[in-house]
């Protein structure tokens, strides 16, 4: 009897690591917004990460989160770092890696807790019109085996498609915005 019992435990604990030998590890999200805004004036805003704290939906998670920077922001190089005891904002960096001026800004995420990662991600701005502006916010993510596994229970995917899809919103929002009367 219990040989059987251990027999079964141990083929209900096989059967999810087998499974996850077969779903993938990798994913990918791109999610796009039209500004009706020159391509330069939308790059020159999103080239600065310190403004993303004013569109990015993980940046107003946690409004007590510390935050700390290294270099100079719009810069290759330029580190921003946030720290935060909510578990759905937790700790780690992002680095500006390569600026394509007036076109792409390549950014690498280390994420340390609640999980530590590193993810590559950009945004990009093409000139669809002389005042209209296709932007671009990707991601690509890993999920090291057994984690894959949540990628059959979770859509990932589309959790962050969301969260970038609304960031993008709240830029187009801000970049939209008419000028204050101040500001004619």
């Amino acid at each position: 009897m219990i040989k059987k019992i251990l027999l079964v435990l141990g083929i209900l604990l096989a059967i999810p690591l087998v499974t996850a030998l077969f779903v993938k590890q990798d994913y990918e999200v791109e999610t796009q917004v039209m500004i009706q805004q020159p391509a330069q004036v939308v790059f020159d805003y999103i080239r600065f990460l310190g403004n993303q704290d004013n569109f990015s939906v993980w940046a107003a998670m946690d409004p007590n989160m510390q935050k700390s920077y290294r270099g100079v922001d719009g810069t290759v190089g330029f580190v921003s770092a946030w720290q935060s005891d909510n578990p759905d904002v937790g700790s780690g960096e992002q680095e500006i890696k390569a600026i394509k001026e007036a076109e792409r800004i390549d950014f690498e995420l280390r994420f340390y807790q609640p999980f530590e990662a590193v993810s590559p991600a950009y945004m990009t701005t093409d000139a669809i019109a002389p005042d209209q502006t296709r932007v671009s916010w990707g991601f690509a993510g890993h999920m090291p085996y057994p984690m894959n596994l949540m990628l059959l229970v979770m859509d990932v995917e589309a959790i962050i498609a969301a969260d970038l899809q609304q960031g993008l919103d709240n830029l187009k929002l801000i970049l939209e915005a008419p000028p204050a009367q101040g500001d004619r």
